[in-house]
């Protein structure tokens, strides 16, 4: 055979550009190139798999940063804070607070235990499986995490408020305005806390009580505890808003700014 029946090597790249050229505009009609260079059918089969794993992959991910950053669920295994919370509700939790976005009195707040406030509860043991597939959901915010180490009250002072239980008519004092709280559950009691206490909030600190405030172990309840009852900012995972389940108790949870509408606020003790 001749030279002449052989391109150059600039004919031969030429022509395999060409030929790729035209193989992309097949892929793009649902064909492939297979190693000869003919043109077959995709597998739609195969395309929809890889789709799937691509959509679960991104969801996993997305969650995950959500959950990090974002949204936290936590489920209500007490009764202090009946009625706005019982029992089994599960709420979400913004994150952002008080990093990003400030702290109110009257916000509903999951924080860590500042120590003292909980017993001591051992680990519960599951079957393998279990503690698996639980740990993933956890871990992407599927599912509440089994914590024994959070709990959940109302703010009602901030740092540098003075706060005093209770005034002639049985009402919480905060800097010298007497506050009515209508989310109390009181169990047949008039007065908004059977402990008295009058107490001035430090600095990164907040006091904290239950909305069933006879039957709330909250700041009232651990002043001889390390932090003095207070719960410091560092201990703060955020503002539980939302009661996403069950789905019947679907709501958002507000923090009554028109209780403390009249409050003023006061720069913390140096």
């Amino acid at each position: 055979m001749s030279d002449a029946e052989y391109p150059d090597d600039d004919a031969l790249i030429v022509t395999v550009i060409r030929h790729s050229h035209g193989a992309r505009h097949r892929v793009r009609e649902g064909l492939a190139v297979n190693a000869e260079g003919e043109a077959v059918p995709r597998s739609s089969f195969g395309l929809f798999l890889r789709d799937i794993v691509v959509i679960a992959v991104l969801a996993l991910v997305i969650s995950m940063v959500v959950k990090t950053f974002l949204l936290r669920p936590f489920y209500i295994p007490s009764a202090s804070m009946h009625d706005t919370l019982i029992e089994e509700d599960r709420v979400l939790v913004n994150l952002l607070v008080p990093g990003l976005v400030e702290v109110n009195r009257g916000d509903v707040v999951v924080f860590e235990d500042p120590g003292g406030w909980l017993p001591q509860t051992p680990a519960v043991d599951k079957p393998p499986v279990q503690a698996i597939v639980d740990g993933f959901l956890e871990t992407v915010g599927l599912k509440p995490e089994e914590t024994n180490n959070h709990l959940i009250k109302r703010v009602i002072g901030l740092p540098g408020d003075h706060v005093v239980c209770c005034n002639a008519y049985g009402q919480l004092v905060i800097n010298e305005v007497a506050v009515q709280e209508p989310y109390l559950q009181l169990s047949g009691n008039s007065a908004a806390s059977g402990t008295e206490f009058d107490v001035v909030v430090p600095d990164d600190a907040l006091w904290v009580m239950g909305d069933n405030r006879y039957n709330s172990q909250d700041s009232r309840a651990h002043q001889d505890a390390p932090t003095g009852g207070f719960v410091p900012y560092e201990n703060l995972v955020g503002r539980a808003f939302l009661i996403n389940w069950p789905f019947d108790r679907l709501q958002f949870l507000g923090n009554y700014p028109e209780v403390f509408a009249d409050v003023p606020g006061r720069e913390p003790e140096g």
